[in-house]
């Protein structure tokens, strides 16, 4: 069983919608509460520039 973890800026009232982590077999895993079935599987390399562009630390080219 997948042990997700919730994002520390999500609330706990229910209805919140948040982002979920988790690592499973060698993976990192990342799916929105609101649509659990989608899950976006990532290198830890991919996580990192996520959370760059996120934080307004990275760019995002086109």
């Amino acid at each position: 069983m997948i042990q997700w973890q919730k994002s520390t800026y999500s609330g706990g009232a229910a209805g919140n919608e948040c982002v979920e982590l988790a690592h499973s077999e060698g993976e990192l895993l990342l799916r929105e509460s609101d649509d659990a079935a989608r899950i976006l599987p990532l290198t830890r390399t991919g996580l990192a520039a996520l959370l760059q562009c996120v934080q307004g630390e990275g760019r995002v080219r086109r």
